[in-house]
């Protein structure tokens, strides 16, 4: 699947526009003063992870690289950007222009930390800015709902995941959340638009209005398994979940063998998931309805699962919406794009606030990993002579000032970051969502428990090389 199949239908069918104003403004200025050709280099990076956890997964790469590929100025653009004051000099050159951008980044899918530049853009200044806020607006998104997904599903075991949130998503967006959140784990989705262009798995079941529509919820159920018989999965608290909702479920279910089929399951979207999930089961399988799936929804969370999971709920399926699909509670991934290199000079932001401070020129980052292949740490290094020339970290500073030299033969090292679009052109990227949960899933395993657990994470050691710590302090003074 090429990346134009797996998109479809565009989420951002204007990307030039799809920006601050300053970016344009800043453009003008650098297009008026001969800066716009110099060469720049700008990372992509987060200062802190969201959720109180340790890592982000990345996601929104494929998006993001479609979206570059078809950036232009349309005449109307060009016009409307006239009539607000821009130049005609700078006006005639966007609309010849196109991104010619090459950009180095960690593969989608893959676990980054706070402080590494996940994705760096080389090419002409004027370039590198003008799709800072697209390129913002797609990465922290779709990275921060893949992030929440990868921790439901460390939360959910091998539970069925279902994303339910498309309703209380933020608009079009939502499509783009149901694709992050496939990368992060979920097994399907309700969104419809999302299933027909990721390829998805879709799954649903029935509203309450469904059963209100019918002279009783009996034959509101078998209408419903007649239309059906196979994927049939009846919502049992309109009424009385356990009064009603159940016995008239039970009902169906054995009307359905008697046919040749099986009923798929029950949901719960009201009530306690725990008591309620417990009397499910016991009148399922006391019914000879072991094979009947138990799912829940209803503001469900990661916190919310985990505790249903340790108090044994014989849940099978959680359906999660609102607090997948608005990150809740954090409503954004904080990440920031800041030039680290402007015509080979290095160049970093140096602020009183250290932790807003950036790195300064083109770098790498290599993961270190030990003997039973789980990570250890990631290097941040300067690149050195060809670009994606691998090096062995030698002394690595740690948070306390000391160093460490890392045994080779205790540890291995990858550089996770590879040019995937070079002057414009996209390089061959997967973009089949299965593949890219399934890499993320395998990198996912090989982080340290202390590191993936949902509270008090311990920190992952990202340590700076010492050409590198030279470099700053060099800048600095």
């Amino acid at each position: 699947m090429n990346t134009n199949e797996a998109t479809g239908i565009k989420e951002i069918p204007d990307p030039a526009l799809y920006t601050d104003l300053y970016q344009i403004t800043m453009g003008q200025g650098y297009f008026r003063n001969g800066l716009y050709n110099k060469q720049a280099s700008f990372d992509f990076f987060f200062r802190k992870a969201p959720f109180s956890g340790e890592f982000v997964v990345f996601a929104g790469l494929a998006e993001l690289l479609e979206v570059l590929g078809r950036y232009r100025f349309t005449a109307d653009e060009i016009a409307w950007l006239r009539e607000k004051g821009f130049e005609d000099a700078f006006c005639e050159y966007l609309s010849r222009f196109t991104f010619d951008g090459t950009i180095r980044s960690v593969r989608e899918g893959d676990v980054v930390f706070p402080g590494q530049p996940v994705l760096t853009v080389t090419g002409s200044l004027l370039s590198c800015q003008l799709v800072e806020t697209l390129l913002l607006n797609i990465l922290n998104f779709q990275s921060l709902i893949a992030t929440k997904a990868r921790r439901l599903r460390l939360a959910a075991g091998e539970c069925k995941l279902v994303d339910f949130g498309l309703r209380r998503g933020q608009g079009a967006g939502s499509v783009a959340a149901s694709r992050a959140a496939a990368i992060g784990g979920f097994d399907a989705t309700s969104n419809v638009l999302a299933g027909k262009r990721y390829g998805i798995p879709v799954s649903g079941t029935m509203a309450h209005s469904w059963i209100q529509c019918f002279e009783s919820e009996l034959e509101a159920f078998r209408m419903y398994a007649r239309l059906y018989p196979d994927t049939s999965i009846l919502l049992v608290d309109t009424y009385d979940t356990i009064e009603s909702g159940l016995p008239n479920a039970i009902t169906v279910a054995r009307e359905l063998e008697e046919q040749g089929h099986r009923l798929t399951g029950i949901r719960l979207d009201s009530g306690n998931p725990l008591t309620l999930s417990s009397k499910a089961r016991i009148m399922l399988d006391d019914a000879g309805l072991d094979y009947v799936a138990i799912a829940v929804s209803d503001q469900l969370d990661e916190q919310r699962i985990a505790e249903l999971r340790e108090k044994k709920a014989p849940i099978d399926v959680f359906g999660v919406g609102t607090r997948l699909i608005t990150g809740y509670p954090d409503g954004a991934l904080g990440g920031v794009y800041k030039i680290c290199d402007l015509d080979g000079q290095p160049t970093m932001k140096y602020t009183d606030e250290v932790s807003k401070r950036s790195l300064p020129g083109i770098k790498e980052i290599d993961r270190l990993s030990d003997k039973d292949g789980f990570f250890m740490r990631d290097v941040i290094r300067l690149a050195e002579g060809e670009v994606g020339k691998k090096r062995a970290p030698k002394n690595i500073p740690h948070s306390d000032g000391s160093s460490k030299r890392v045994p080779s033969s205790k540890s291995t090292s990858e550089q996770i970051r590879s040019t995937i679009m070079e002057n414009g052109k996209t390089l061959a990227q997967p973009t089949d969502i299965t593949g890219i949960a399934e890499f993320s899933a395998s990198r996912v395993a090989r982080l340290p428990e202390k590191i993936k657990r949902l509270n008090e994470p311990e920190r992952y050691e990202v340590v700076l090389d010492n050409p590198l710590v030279d470099l700053m302090e060099q800048l600095r003074k």
